[in-house]
């Protein structure tokens, strides 16, 4: 099951946001072309400002080494761009695992757009698994900040809950129904295990397993680190 991710990354460390940040009235898209070992060529789309205030802006850039304007239409313009930096050398000093960093160019994803903002990047991706989005949105969240705008299965809408076994969402249901969620609580633990026609202790943990996963689905992926 693949998923697909809109998210933000809060890092204004983060490739030509220094840029975004000096023509805050454009729209650039970045993308990442893999074939220049450790600084990757950018291709840069942008409309929404003038040739000369990005190409300022581009020149100025501490992380631009050199520019190209490559194509044009109507007010959309296509610019190459060689980074002056490597990923490691521009985010070395604001994310300590840059082994993790690493790691996440091999995960099973696939970002398809990237928007560069004033104070990080927009993005769309692919995830192999939820396990794999975890581990992208678990690292953005310990080293910047990571805000989560929707997470679907590929193709359809994945409304939350869709993880749940068939037991725990009869286990859910039935509480709420009896009120066990109610306040004042309407009906007691053993009540509703007994209409489950299963264990209180069964009942607990299909409860708390539940409530963990819906908790994952819904707003976990959107807290910040709780500090150390």
């Amino acid at each position: 099951m693949r998923l697909v991710a809109e998210f933000e990354i809060d890092c204004d460390a983060l490739p030509l946001v220094n840029v975004a940040a000096t023509v805050p009235e454009a729209t650039l898209i970045l993308d990442l072309q893999y074939n220049h070992g450790k600084r990757p060529l950018f291709l840069v789309t942008v409309t929404g400002s003038s040739h000369q205030a990005v190409a300022d802006a581009f020149t100025d850039a501490y992380d631009v080494r050199e520019w190209t304007l490559i194509g044009q239409a109507g007010d959309t313009r296509r610019y190459q761009v060689m980074p002056a930096l490597s990923f490691e050398e521009q985010l070395g000093d604001h994310i300590d695992d840059l082994t993790s960093l690493e790691a996440l160019a091999t995960a099973d994803a696939i970002i398809e757009r990237i928007e560069v903002l004033p104070d990080g990047w927009r993005q769309t991706g692919w995830f192999a698994t939820r396990e794999a989005f975890k581990r992208f949105s678990s690292f953005w969240q310990q080293n910047a900040g990571f805000r989560l705008s929707r997470l679907t299965r590929d193709g359809e809408s994945e409304p939350p809950g869709e993880g749940l076994t068939d037991h725990q969402q009869e286990a859910l249901r039935t509480a709420y129904e009896r009120g066990y969620f109610d306040i004042p609580r309407q009906a007691s633990l053993e009540e509703v295990a007994a209409e489950l026609d299963i264990s209180a202790s069964s009942l607990s943990e299909r409860l708390r397993r539940a409530e963990t996963q819906l908790i994952e689905e819904t707003v976990a992926t959107t807290w910040p680190p709780l500090p150390n």
